[in-house]
C-alpha cells in the first residue's frame, strides 16, 4: 500500500533568493517587481527585458532558503511531513538556457537539498519548470514562442532525471501549466504586443509545451522507469451563477478551457471544442503530426493539482460585483466568505473538483497546493495564532477525506502552500503570508529572515500525526 504523502510545497523563485549565487542565470521571474507594473507585466502586456536600479525584486532575495534549506529541512521533519514539494530553477542549472554543459554548482545545490530530505524521511517531489525561464531564452528565441525550446527543455529535464534517478520518484513537468492563458509572462516567459495575436501565441506556446511534457515523460520512462511524470492544473470548478442556461453555458466553455491542458496531457489528444476553436477564431498554429503522435504516445502518469478557490461564472455581468481577486476571474459567489486577497474560500470546492478530476481522467491525483493567505500579526514573545489559517485548513482537509473515503477518489498526497512564508507569485508580497512557519521579511525586504513556528504548525503537525 503506497503511504500517503503530507507535505508542503515552495517554489524557487518565491523561497531560495541568491539569485545570482554559484553561476546562476537570471529568468522570468528575476524581472517582475514588486508594485503597480507587477499585474500588466505578468499578464504579458508590458514588455520587460531588463531589471530597473529604481525597482524592488522581492524574488532576489526571497526568504533565502538558499542559505537556510537545512533549518527549514530539519522543521519539516519537525512537523511530521514525508514529503516535500519545490522546484528547480532552470537558470540554476543552464544560466542562460543555451549551455550545452550543465553549470555543476547547480545541481551540487539540489543534490544536497534532496539528500537532506531523504535523510529525514521526506520524499522530493520535483516540478521542473515553475513559472520559470531563463532570460537566455527569452532573448534567443522568444521563450515558448519557439519550437526551438522543446529542445532546451529536453536537455535540461533529462539532465535532472539523469543526475537523480532513483532519488525522485515525483516528477511535474509545468507548475500550473493553464496559467498561461492569464499571465503568460509569469507562466512561460512571454510578453505579447499589442498588435500581436494574443490568443494565437498563448496556445502555441502552450502547445510545444505540452509537446515537450510528453517528450520528457518519454526520457523519464527510459532514464528512471520507477519515476512518474505528472501533468499539473490550477484548479477549481467554474460554477454558474443561476440556473440561467446562458450563465450554465458559460461556466460549462469555462471548464472546457480550463481543463484543456488536461485533456490533452491526460488524453493525449487535442479536445474537438478546442480544434474548432482554433479555426473559427483564425488560429494558425504550428501543430504537425509528429507532434500529436507524441501526445498521444506519452500522456501524463499521474495529475496534480492546486486548489484555493471555486470560481463562479455569469453571462451578464452588469450590476454584479467582479471576482478580481486571482487571475482566473468570474463573479463573486454570493455563497462564500472570501480571503483577505479576495479569493473565494470553498471547502466543499475541492470535493467537487477532485470528483471532477477523477471522472475526467481516471488517473491518480496529487494535491500539489492548497493554503491561506493572509496578514499574520507577531506579539511580542514571538507568537502567531493564525487560528483562520488552522480553520481553512481543517474545513479543506476535512472534504478531501470525504472525498477519499465515500467517493473512493484516488489521491496519492496533500502538499500545503506552503510550508513556510515566501513571496507571493501572484502580488509580490511577503505580507500574503500562506506558511506554518513564519519568516521576517516585509514587502520591502527587510528583516532578519528568522523563522518562528505559527500555531498552525502544531496543529498541522498534531492532524498528521494521527492518520
Amino acid at each position: 500500500m503506497t503511504t500517503f504523502l503530507w507535505g508542503g510545497a515552495t517554489a524557487a523563485n518565491q523561497v531560495e533568493g541568491a539569485y545570482l549565487k554559484d553561476g546562476r542565470g537570471l529568468s522570468n521571474i528575476d524581472l517582475l517587481p514588486h508594485g503597480k507594473d507587477r499585474l500588466a507585466i505578468a499578464q504579458g502586456h508590458l514588455v520587460y527585458d531588463k531589471a530597473e536600479a529604481d525597482a524592488f525584486y522581492p524574488s532576489h532575495e526571497a526568504v533565502d532558503f538558499y542559505h537556510h534549506y537545512k533549518e527549514d529541512i530539519a522543521l519539516m521533519a519537525e512537523a511530521g511531513l514525508n514529503a516535500y514539494r519545490f522546484s528547480i530553477a532552470w537558470s540554476r542549472i543552464f544560466p542562460t538556457g543555451l549551455e550545452t554543459s550543465p553549470n555543476e554548482a547547480g545541481l551540487q545545490f539540489y543534490e544536497r537539498v534532496i539528500d537532506e530530505l531523504l535523510k529525514n524521511g521526506i520524499e522530493p517531489i520535483v516540478t521542473i519548470c515553475h513559472f520559470d525561464v531563463p532570460k537566455g531564452l527569452m532573448d534567443a528565441c522568444g521563450s515558448w514562442r519557439s519550437r526551438e525550446m522543446i529542445n532546451h527543455y529536453e536537455k535540461y529535464s533529462v539532465t535532472l532525471f539523469e543526475r537523480f534517478k532513483g532519488k525522485v520518484k515525483y516528477w511535474i513537468s509545468f507548475n500550473e501549466i493553464n496559467m498561461i492563458l492569464h499571465k503568460p509572462f509569469t507562466g512561460a516567459g512571454i510578453a505579447i504586443g499589442p498588435d500581436e495575436k494574443r490568443q494565437e501565441i498563448i496556445y502555441q506556446a502552450a502547445h510545444y509545451e505540452m509537446v515537450a511534457s510528453a517528450l520528457v515523460t518519454k526520457r523519464l520512462r527510459e532514464i528512471d522507469p520507477a519515476a512518474q511524470l505528472g501533468a499539473m492544473l490550477a484548479a477549481g470548478d467554474y460554477y454558474p451563477y443561476s440556473a440561467n442556461p446562458e450563465d450554465v453555458r458559460l461556466a460549462q466553455e469555462n471548464n472546457q478551457k480550463n481543463f484543456f491542458f488536461l485533456d490533452v496531457q491526460g488524453r493525449g489528444a487535442y479536445p474537438l471544442w478546442a480544434l474548432r476553436m482554433f479555426e473559427r477564431e483564425g488560429l494558425s498554429l504550428d501543430m504537425t503530426a509528429s507532434d500529436l503522435a507524441t501526445l498521444a504516445a506519452y500522456p501524463c502518469d499521474f495529475i496534480s493539482f492546486s486548489y484555493y478557490a471555486s470560481r463562479t461564472s455569469k453571462a451578464d455581468t452588469r450590476n454584479i460585483e467582479l471576482n478580481t481577486g486571482n487571475a482566473a476571474g468570474g463573479v463573486v459567489n454570493p455563497y462564500l466568505d472570501q480571503s483577505e486577497w479576495g479569493w473565494m474560500i470553498d471547502p466543499l470546492g475541492l470535493r467537487i473538483v477532485m470528483n471532477t478530476i477523477w471522472d475526467r481522467y481516471q488517473k491518480p491525483l496529487l494535491l500539489v497546493e492548497n493554503g491561506l493567505g493572509a496578514k499574520d500579526k507577531v506579539t511580542t514573545d514571538g507568537h502567531i495564532q493564525d487560528d483562520y489559517r488552522i480553520a481553512y485548513l481543517e474545513a479543506h482537509l476535512k472534504e478531501m477525506d470525504i472525498a477519499m473515503r465515500e467517493d473512493g477518489i484516488p489521491l496519492l498526497g496533500f502538499m500545503m502552500w506552503s510550508f513556510i512564508d515566501l513571496v507571493s507569485s501572484s502580488t509580490g508580497e511577503m505580507s500574503k503570508r500562506y506558511g506554518l512557519v513564519y519568516v521576517d521579511r516585509d514587502d520591502t525586504g527587510k528583516g532578519s529572515q528568522k523563522r518562528l513556528k505559527k500555531a498552525s504548525f502544531n496543529w498541522f503537525k498534531e492532524y498528521i500525526a494521527t492518520k
